[in-house]
């Protein structure tokens, strides 16, 4: 890393004046002044964040710490990234990507050298490592996604457990009794994912009061582990008349593999998403989903931050409200359940391991 003394080398001139340049305090020569600016573009110096407090100035960026995961869905981290960088745009801030592989190093690297002056984490988990390096460096943060512990951060997400909730109240006022979770891949539930594991827990909470009887199933997503999921479902439980999707991938999959079991949606079955509005409608039936704007979670997100690095008090948590769209995917429950066939079983290793998943506890 270049230091200080190295741009004053370079540019002949003292440490102290090079300091003078970057703080503004003493009014220095403009032949000097470009010398040193000169020095300080050529050698790629930045000023470490304790130079920047010293000198009272900022960077005016904020750090997106954006996930690198095949179990996550791109066009929605996309719409929040978007949202994020319009919105610090709008207040004069720039925003510097930072992929998630690299985990607490890649937070420890940006907040620690004041390349940033405050940071947001997507894709948060339960009980997410990142976290104690936040807390132990003092950053101006906000999380999209609630963790287990709160305390002294600021979050903002959708009401996942509410989401799953009104999955269960919408298909138990339609009468349905049997009732299929598909979620999420394995490996989602495996590292605690806030999103999924919030609203299986609404979903089953709810669930109990109304009296519905459950399974919940992980999902690849593929067209055959959604066929291996369903199979499954229909074997284990042959009344099924409502299903729940929280995951994206499975979604037409399951539709047509509906069909291709003998039912009928929403005649024999009905089916509820977890999902963007664009995906809810662009599938055949429209389907019945619950919904939050993926916007709202990156500019709150920034505002939360903006907020911190002011000095002001934030929240700890914000929870934005899911609403529940009724369309064509959804109807009574039937008054028997549809006489099944039997699916083309599953023919890929991965399928043949997906069979076997068991429900969470």
């Amino acid at each position: 890393m270049v230091t200080l003394a190295e741009v004053a080398q370079h540019a002949g001139v003292s440490p102290s004046t090079v300091s003078y340049v970057l703080s503004g305090k003493r009014s220095i020569s403009e032949p000097t002044r470009r010398r040193v600016e000169r020095a300080i573009s050529e050698l790629g110096y930045h000023p470490n964040a304790g130079a920047r407090a010293l000198a009272g100035k900022r960077s005016h960026i904020i750090a997106l710490v954006v996930p690198l995961r095949t179990d996550v869905y791109v066009p929605i981290m996309m719409e929040i990234a978007i949202s994020v960088t319009m919105t610090a745009r709008s207040h004069g801030y720039d925003v510097l990507l930072v992929t998630n592989d690299e985990g607490p190093d890649g937070v420890r690297r940006v907040a620690a050298s004041g390349l940033a002056d405050g940071v947001i984490l997507m894709d948060v988990e339960l009980d997410d490592e990142r976290i104690p390096v936040l807390r132990e460096l003092g950053s101006h943060a906000a999380l999209i996604g609630l963790p287990a512990d709160t305390t002294g951060l600021s979050c903002v997400d959708h009401d996942f457990a509410t989401a799953g909730a009104l999955c269960a109240d919408h298909l138990a006022d339609l009468g349905h009794r049997d009732v299929a979770f598909v979620g999420y891949a394995p490996q989602v539930y495996q590292r605690h994912a806030g999103y999924a594991e919030r609203t299986l827990s609404g979903f089953r909470e709810r669930a109990r009061e109304r009296g519905l009887r459950i399974l919940h199933r992980p999902c690849e997503g593929s067209f055959e582990s959604t066929a291996g999921v369903l199979g499954r479902i229909l074997d284990d439980r042959p009344a099924t008349t409502g299903f729940v999707v929280q995951n994206e991938g499975a979604l037409g999959p399951l539709l047509s593999l509906l069909r291709t079991s003998g039912r009928i949606v929403p005649e024999d079955a009905s089916v509820v998403a977890l999902c963007p509005e664009p995906l809810a409608e662009q599938n055949s039936p429209r389907l019945t989903a619950v919904t939050g704007p993926a916007q709202d979670l990156g500019r709150q997100a920034v505002e939360l931050v903006l907020k911190r690095i002011g000095g002001a008090t934030t929240p700890e948590v914000t929870l934005l409200t899911p609403v529940l769209t009724p369309r064509e995917s959804s109807g009574p429950a039937p008054l028997t359940a549809a006489p099944a066939r039997r699916l083309p079983a599953p023919q890929t290793p991965a399928d043949v391991e997906n069979s076997h998943a068991q429900p969470l506890p």
